[in-house]
C-alpha cells in the first residue's frame, strides 16, 4: 500500500467522512465533514464513495508526501493555492503524487475547510461505523485526535486513471437560511425581527463544536432555561448572554437553551465555511421551502458523477506569451485570441 505523510499541518485538521447517522439514540455524537458537498464532490473525482474518510483541512496550510507508491488525491471546498513538486493544481480537481513528492496546501481564502480525498480512502478502524474524528471523545480513525506532523495516512496505490475536474454551483454570499423553532416561542417578536434584521459574525473561539456568533443581544421571555431536547445540526441556541451559537457536527446530542431557529440542511456547508470575523446575515424561510431546498441538494449529491469532465490539456507557447502585451486587459494565458500582439508596424526601430 501506498501511505500520505504528513509533513506539516495546522490545527483544526483531521479525518472526517460521513459521521454516525442513527447514533444520535445512544447519546453518541454525529460528527463528520463541516461541509459535506465539499467532501463529496472531493471523493467524487478520485471515485470513491461520497462520504468515504478524506481529512478535513482547516484554514492554515498543510504539506503530505507520498511514500511506497503513487497516490491519486482531488481537492475541493475553500479554495487556497496547492502544488505538486511545484506544479500548481487547481481546487475540485484530481491529481496524481509519484512516490516522494509532496502536496504543498497554503491558507485558506474565502472560506474555513478544504477536502482531501484519496483514491481508495484512508485506511482504519471504524468507531460505531465511521472514522470521523472526535477529539473530546477520543473517536475517529486512524487517529482519534486532530491530525499531526508525521502522521501517515494508509491508502491504495494510485489507479492511473485519468485526472478530472468537477463543476460545482457558483458560491453564494445569500443569507444563510433558517426555520423558525422549535423554541422560538420563547422570544418576543422584535427579538426575532432583530435576529434577521442584523449583521452577525462569527467568533474566532467557534470549533466543530459549536460557531458562537458576534452581534446584537437576542432577549429570552422566560429565562434562558428549558427541559433539555435534542439537537441537530444547524439547532440555533441562545443561551444567558443572548449571543446565539449554531451547534455543528460536534455537538452535543441535547442542549437546555432554548433554539430560536435551526439552519436549512442546503446551508449548513455554506455556513460552516464561513471564515471568523466575516459579517453575513439569516433569512426566514418556510419549513416546505426548506424541505424542497433539502431535496434538491440530495439531488445534487446524486448526480455529481455527471458534473465530471476532462481535465484540458493545451501547449502553452511560452516565448509567444512573453513576446505579447498582456498589460491593461484581461486576458488568458491559455488563449493567445486575448493577447495583444504587437504588429509590425509597432515594432521599435533598429538601428
Amino acid at each position: 500500500m501506498s501511505k500520505l505523510v504528513i509533513a506539516s499541518i495546522g490545527p483544526a485538521s483531521s479525518v472526517q467522512d460521513g459521521g454516525r447517522p442513527g447514533s444520535q439514540r445512544y447519546g453518541l455524537v454525529p460528527s463528520g465533514a463541516m461541509d459535506r458537498l465539499a467532501l463529496a464532490a472531493a471523493n467524487t473525482l478520485v471515485g470513491n464513495e461520497l462520504f468515504a474518510a478524506g481529512v478535513e483541512i482547516g484554514p492554515f496550510g498543510a504539506a503530505l508526501t507520498a511514500r511506497g507508491g503513487a497516490v491519486r488525491v482531488a481537492l475541493s471546498g475553500a479554495a487556497r493555492n496547492a502544488d505538486i513538486a511545484g506544479r500548481a493544481i487547481a481546487i475540485d480537481t484530481s491529481a496524481t503524487l509519484s512516490d516522494g513528492e509532496t502536496l504543498t496546501l497554503g491558507f485558506a481564502r474565502g472560506g474555513a475547510f478544504t477536502y482531501l480525498a484519496i483514491e481508495g480512502g484512508i485506511a482504519g478502524e471504524p468507531d460505531f461505523g465511521s472514522l470521523a474524528v472526535n477529539a473530546r471523545a477520543g473517536l475517529g480513525s486512524p487517529y482519534p485526535r486532530p491530525l499531526q506532523n508525521g502522521d501517515e495516512l494508509q491508502t491504495a496505490n494510485a489507479s492511473g486513471a485519468a485526472e478530472q475536474r468537477i463543476e460545482l454551483p457558483a458560491a453564494s454570499d445569500a443569507p444563510i437560511r433558517i426555520v423558525w423553532g422549535p423554541q422560538d416561542d420563547e422570544f418576543a417578536e422584535d427579538s426575532r425581527k432583530l435576529f434577521v434584521d442584523s449583521e452577525w459574525k462569527i467568533s474566532a473561539t467557534s470549533d466543530r463544536m459549536g460557531y458562537r456568533l458576534e452581534g446584537p443581544v437576542i432577549k429570552h421571555l422566560h429565562g434562558h432555561n428549558i427541559v433539555s431536547d435534542g439537537t441537530v445540526n444547524g439547532s440555533l441556541q441562545v443561551p444567558g448572554n443572548g449571543q446565539p451559537i449554531v451547534l455543528m457536527p460536534d455537538r452535543g446530542t441535547s442542549g437546555g437553551y432554548p433554539k430560536i431557529a435551526t439552519l436549512i440542511t442546503a446551508d449548513l456547508g455554506r455556513f460552516a465555511q464561513i471564515p471568523a470575523g466575516t459579517g453575513f446575515r439569516f433569512k426566514a424561510v418556510s419549513m416546505a421551502e426548506a424541505q424542497a431546498e433539502a431535496r434538491k441538494f440530495s439531488e445534487m449529491l446524486r448526480t455529481l458523477p455527471d458534473r465530471l469532465r476532462p481535465i484540458d490539456n493545451f501547449a502553452l507557447n511560452i516565448e509567444a506569451l512573453r513576446d505579447a502585451n498582456v498589460a491593461g486587459a484581461a486576458v488568458s494565458a491559455v488563449d493567445a485570441g486575448t493577447w495583444q500582439i504587437p504588429s509590425p508596424a509597432d515594432a521599435p526601430a533598429q538601428d
